[in-house]
């Protein structure tokens, strides 16, 4: 038998054993069986496929055009799919010991000599039975894998639409994986396709209404079968679902010309604000119930520098203005909101940390906004962040300390931080300085040295998280530049029982090697029991 695909057997089979052939029957349609797969079928002596108990096999029902009246069928029926089993070690014992007698089986052929063909629906290598055969016979016989078109890239026809287009990224998922997982990799792909539908339909529903994806997502089932059925999901009857459907949430590109009614921004959607944090920098700080929010929106609000870090997506619309303007931002938000509109206000950090939550809560407390949903999703703040990169500084009681003098006096933040010395507490200061603001820090760490011991470990941590301009040092409070704090930097200041050491394998290393010149990395962390004597 030639053809065009690669052997992929190993070692030196039996010149006299016959060829196993793994066939990509295509998803449901007999018009979609490439030239080699019919070839591959045509030429067989042994056509083996599997199927459910008592049921019959969808993959043989594609092929049954090409079998020929002399071919010996091999039924490989399962003894259990999604049932109970009896078997003493439970569903993985008996799936497995009918994987090695269903192998058992086709190696009776093989090794008389008869050539055999196993049909699988799709492509046999994307969640096929014929995985478990070539496993457990490839090794030991001339293997011959022919592919075939899956119901991943024929929901795309099915749906007339792209799944992916330009540099967007398309990941697949198997249902069956838990409703936490799915909901991650949906909040942070751009399209995706979801398998294995049937039972766990709802759960997968759950997911793609909490990464956001859920007004976007359309149902696929069995297709490219006279019974196909493709809606927008949110219409699906979860009784209905069979095994052999898809979800799919397609390529964003143009969405506007086909996205479901229920997901337009005209439609009779309420409007509402959600205020959410970015984290630090970059989109591995945030969470994915924020990307799902960033998902859902049809208007992201904020200071320019954090709304340039959200995503373009078409039919998302970004205003963006100065970082000194946060009630007329909040009151635009929510302005917006009222007109229909899912508004997403986005700050740096955590959005309740000297962020946007709180202006926009209080402008929502004027009568006129009674009746517009305000939601607050919380962001890895900055003192957490940074805390992180130098070991664990805030491991005991800490304050969280504005040194900003904009929306309060400087004499108010001087007698917050004595307090806080005088407490022995670690203070995680925000906001130190700015290109306007050049005395504070000094001014703050002459009050500090008056408590504090001239050698109390002090964190200077610039743009954490971002890898052009990310600087983080230990220094002592005496030794402190106030020179080299700009609004982008973060203070940590220890408490007097503040530790540091010097080691390697420190939390900046972890991946990287260890240790250096300087005999490791300095680590800061402050004990949890006060005294540690």
């Amino acid at each position: 038998m030639t053809l065009p695909m690669n052997d992929v057997h190993s070692g030196a089979p039996d010149p006299n054993a016959g060829h196993l052939t793994g066939v990509g029957v295509g998803p449901g349609d007999p018009m979609l069986l490439t030239l080699a797969a019919v070839e591959a079928i045509r030429t067989a002596d042994v056509v083996a496929y599997h199927q459910a108990p008592g049921g019959s096999s969808v993959a043989r029902s594609i092929a049954q055009a090409h079998l020929r009246e002399d071919h010996v069928e091999e039924v490989l029926e399962y003894p259990v799919t999604t049932g109970q089993t009896d078997h003493p070690g439970g569903y993985r014992a008996a799936i497995d010991e009918f994987y090695d007698e269903a192998a058992a089986r086709l190696a009776a052929h093989l090794d008389a000599g008869r050539d055999v063909a196993i049909l699988a629906e799709g492509d046999p290598f994307m969640y096929s039975s014929f995985q478990h055969m070539h496993e457990r016979l490839a090794h030991r016989y001339p293997t011959t894998v022919v592919p075939g078109i899956s119901s991943v890239t024929a929901c795309s026809t099915a749906l007339d639409r792209p799944l992916v287009e330009g540099e967007e990224v398309l990941t697949i998922l198997p249902g069956t994986l838990g409703e936490e997982t799915l909901t991650q990799h949906l909040a942070h792909t751009d399209a995706a396709v979801v398998m294995k539908l049937g039972r766990t339909f709802g759960k997968v529903r759950r997911a793609l209404e909490a990464s956001g994806r859920l007004d976007a997502a359309w149902y696929a089932e069995r297709v490219s079968h006279e019974q196909e059925v493709v809606r927008p999901l949110h219409e699906v009857d979860p009784d209905s679902v069979p095994y052999f459907s898809l979800a799919v949430v397609p390529s964003a590109v143009g969405a506007a010309e086909w996205m479901p009614d229920a997901a337009r921004p005209e439609s009779a959607v309420d409007g509402y604000v959600e205020v959410v944090g970015l984290g630090p920098a970059g989109a591995q700080w945030r969470t994915p119930e924020v990307d799902a929010a960033l998902r859902r929106a049809t208007d992201i609000v904020g200071y320019t520098t954090y709304v340039r870090r959200v995503p373009d997506r078409p039919g998302l619309v970004k205003h963006d203005s100065d970082n000194k303007v946060e009630s007329e931002r909040a009151e635009f938000a929510l302005d917006l909101a009222m007109r229909g509109r899912r508004v997403v206000v986005v700050s740096s950090g955590d959005p309740g940390v000297f962020a946007m939550a709180t202006a926009v809560l209080e402008v929502a407390g004027e009568e006129r906004y009674a009746g517009v949903p305000v939601r607050v999703l919380p962001g890895m703040t900055a003192s957490h962040a940074v805390a992180s990169v130098v070991g664990a500084p805030l491991g005991h009681d800490f304050a969280t300390i504005s040194l900003s003098d904009r929306l309060k006096p400087f004499d108010v933040v001087r007698a917050r931080v004595k307090a806080a010395a005088e407490a022995d507490l670690v203070i995680a200061m925000y906001n130190p300085a700015s290109t306007e603001r050049r005395t504070q820090v000094a001014a703050i760490r002459e009050e500090l040295l008056q408590v504090r011991a001239p050698e109390t470990p002090v964190v200077v941590a610039r743009a954490v998280g971002d890898p052009d301009g990310e600087r983080v040092s230990v220094t002592t409070l005496a030794d402190l530049d106030p020179e080299v704090v700009d609004m982008r930097t973060m203070l940590i200041v220890g408490s007097s029982r503040t530790r540091v050491v010097r080691r390697n394998g420190g939390p900046r290393s972890v991946g990287a090697h260890p240790g250096g010149p300087d005999g490791g990395e300095l680590v800061v962390w402050t004990p949890r029991r006060y005294p540690d004597d």
